[in-house]
């Protein structure tokens, strides 16, 4: 390793021992203002893991005071910076509430909803933290109706409801690949119910049709006829709304195999009858 090399790195390593002394002798000062001043500093350089470190040792020392108002704020920033979104929620709806005539209070507000809409996870995991997402973003846009933060909020809300939706159509889905059809229509209805605005309507009712006709054709005999009857309703009702392309087409040829079939299941009862059997 060449000589200039060597004396590069052993510079970074004093640089870094003579910074960590500095901090190591700020944070151990017990002076409140010099605190507070290097933790200002730290914040406005975006080294916020010392900030916050030393936040939490002159966080107290401020309170009643203008500049608890600042530490408090900074406090939740930090967090967010640094990827602790829960936190940064929490820390914002804190500053929230208790700086009520703050200039910053509607910030804090929208920032403890965004940190929860940051933390929502892809449609395929639980969806808790999206449903406390939706409902800040829903309480924001209660509490100040007149912001110019409105538009986002919604669009947010948009985004996290169309991943519920897509979770609900997904476990639907698999309801019906899994041949759980009775499962695959309530799942079905259901989606239909919770998300009325949804744009896969007639997707959706495709498979509540194909899902109700595997269903009747895989019952017992003397439930083959009831639920292909009610098969032949949910076609009908399809055929109504929707008459162009390949869904229809096929739910066409559906409705017509379960009309065949309740004449043949008829007359099958007719001749098991007839024989006695």
């Amino acid at each position: 390793m060449k000589i200039s090399t060597l004396l590069t790195i052993g510079i970074g390593v004093l640089f870094l021992i003579s910074c960590r002394s500095e901090f190591e002798k700020i944070r151990t000062s017990n002076d409140a203002e010099t605190i507070y001043n290097k933790t200002v500093e730290y914040y406005q350089n975006e080294d916020y893991a010392r900030s916050l470190e030393l936040i939490s040792i002159v966080l107290n020392s401020y309170r009643g005071k203008k500049e608890f108002e600042d530490l408090n704020y900074m406090l939740a920033n930090a967090n967010y910076q640094m990827n602790n979104f829960e936190l940064a929620s929490t820390y914002f709806k804190n500053f929230a509430n208790g700086f009520l005539n703050s200039h910053r209070r509607e910030e804090a507000d929208f920032m403890s909803a965004y940190s929860l809409y940051r933390i929502s996870p892809t449609f395929r995991l639980d969806q808790g933290n999206t449903l406390k997402a939706i409902d800040a973003l829903q309480l924001f846009v209660n509490s100040y109706p007149n912001s110019a933060r409105i538009p986002e909020c919604n669009r947010l809300m948009d985004e996290m409801r169309y991943k519920l939706e897509e979770k609900a159509f997904n476990e639907a889905y698999l309801y019906y690949n899994i041949r759980q059809y009775q499962s695959a229509i309530h799942s079905f209805e259901n989606l239909l119910k919770d998300f009325p605005e949804t744009q896969r309507v007639e997707e959706i009712r495709y498979y509540i049709i194909k899902s109700s006709y595997d269903f009747a054709t895989n019952s017992i005999f003397e439930k083959r006829t009831e639920r292909l009857e009610e098969t032949i309703e949910r076609c009908n009702e399809f055929l109504v709304k929707y008459k162009q392309g390949d869904r229809p087409k096929e739910v066409r040829n559906i409705l017509n195999t379960c009309r065949k079939n309740i004449k043949t299941y008829k007359d099958d009862r007719y001749q098991i009858e007839s024989t006695g059997n």
